[in-house]
């Protein structure tokens, strides 16, 4: 672990909102959507140097400095798996029409007694199929070592499965993955939140500044 401790303005992986901005100066995004879980919402405990938000809505400030109009939705739920976010979340989503849209890595879909990953990636791959459907750029995280549950003895297993998972549909349906797994900020002792789960603020801003960071190749690749 790492017991270094940084402010939103000495923090190597934090993007100021003024450089985050010109990152995206030609992005092409109006609407915005997040859908999915407390990982989608940006849950988490305020950090001591940082501001207080979680990374999705850190992310639709920066884009707002770029589109001022910018149309943004977050149904997020905390604890709410892939077949959750399909039952209650999809039908809004389609009804905002997003040209941007978050989706979730299924981090819940873990916590039962024996996940059976043919089942979550059929899910996954319902979701995705739905949310190709809008013909939005997709987005989605890839879930970080830090995030532990020392109850289940193949914890890390599970992570490793899952995340495989997700990088191998994202391929297949050209999201932009932002891959947190190996992060360096997974080392530092103050990354998570009191529930030992969820990242606190300073780890928010470090995910947003990423998402940032992996849109902005994208718009890169995508010009002449």
């Amino acid at each position: 672990m790492t017991s270094t401790y940084f402010t939103e303005e000495t923090d190597p992986f934090c993007l100021a909102t003024i450089d985050a901005a010109a990152m995206l100066f030609d992005a092409p995004w109006q609407r915005y959507a997040v859908i999915g879980d407390s990982l989608s919402a940006g849950t988490g405990d305020k950090s001591v140097g940082y501001g207080n938000q979680g990374w999705s809505d850190r992310f639709a400030h920066i884009l707002r400095q770029v589109r001022p109009d910018l149309a943004y939705l977050n149904t997020a739920v905390i604890r709410a798996t892939t077949v959750d976010t399909l039952d209650h979340q999809i039908d809004g989503m389609r009804d905002f029409a997003p040209d941007l849209l978050h989706l979730p890595c299924g981090a819940n879909d873990l916590l039962r007694r024996s996940p059976d990953f043919g089942a979550i990636e059929q899910d996954m791959r319902k979701m995705y199929d739905l949310a190709a459907e809008t013909g939005a750029q997709l987005t989605t995280f890839t879930l970080g070592r830090a995030y532990v549950v020392p109850v289940f003895p193949d914890w890390t297993e599970r992570v490793l499965t899952l995340n495989d998972l997700t990088r191998a549909l994202a391929d297949e349906y050209d999201v932009v993955v932002v891959d947190m797994w190996d992060h360096p900020v997974n080392s530092r002792e103050n990354l998570l939140s009191a529930d030992r789960i969820h990242f606190s603020t300073s780890g928010q801003a470090v995910m947003a500044s990423e998402m940032v960071r992996a849109l902005a190749a994208t718009l890169a690749r995508r010009t002449p």
